[in-house]
């Protein structure tokens, strides 16, 4: 086994660590509504998901079972938080919608990629800036929904993170799709 398939490394602990906070987070969410330890939750995630990122770099401990994990945990707990914020009218379904059909028409061009022999694209910053504004945003839709002027403030700044990150995550995914169709337009170089 390569360097790369690495499976059991400390790095994909925490990753595994994140995954399994995700049914917790989305009972948090939507069963007791403790909104509170949900958001504590959310933090040790993205806490454990910049430090799975350093320590792999650091020991040398890069896989690629890593490199899949990280993007599913994070698809996860947006997804999570997303269903459970419209079952909870504080977020309406266009926005869940318009999220998970980018996924979709995104994920749609993989296999199709990898009929023409070409690999995924690659990451996009912006990719990872719209995850990051997203992910961002749920907090601050669950601080808005206080009964205390913590809410006042939060309000706005939640509702500017959602838009603003759901532009970026139909932006990013638009220009996956478009790399994806130039590539299995092109001719495959010999």
């Amino acid at each position: 086994m390569g360097e790369g398939d690495r499976i059991w490394t400390v790095p994909n602990a925490l990753s595994v660590l994140r995954l399994a906070g995700v049914p917790l987070f989305l009972w948090l969410l939507l069963g007791p509504q403790e909104d509170g330890w949900a958001i504590v939750v959310f933090v040790v995630s993205g806490i454990t998901d910049w430090l799975d990122g350093k320590i792999a770099r650091w020991l040398n401990q890069t896989s690629r079972f890593g490199a899949m994990l990280d993007p599913l945990a994070d698809r996860l707990y947006t997804l999570a938080a997303m269903v459970a914020l419209v079952l909870r009218d504080i977020i309406p379904l266009w926005v869940v919608v318009i999220v998970i059909a980018r996924d979709l028409a995104v994920l749609v061009c993989l296999p199709l990629l990898r009929r023409k022999g070409f690999g995924p694209p690659e990451v996009l910053y912006l990719g990872k800036g719209a995850t990051f504004v997203l992910l961002y945003a749920f907090p601050f839709l669950l601080l808005a929904q206080l009964d205390s002027p913590v809410a006042d403030v939060a309000r706005p700044i939640a509702y500017a993170f959602t838009v603003w990150g759901v532009v970026l995550y139909v932006w990013s995914g638009l220009i996956y799709v478009l790399q994806a169709v130039t590539a299995i337009r092109r001719v495959r170089p010999l």
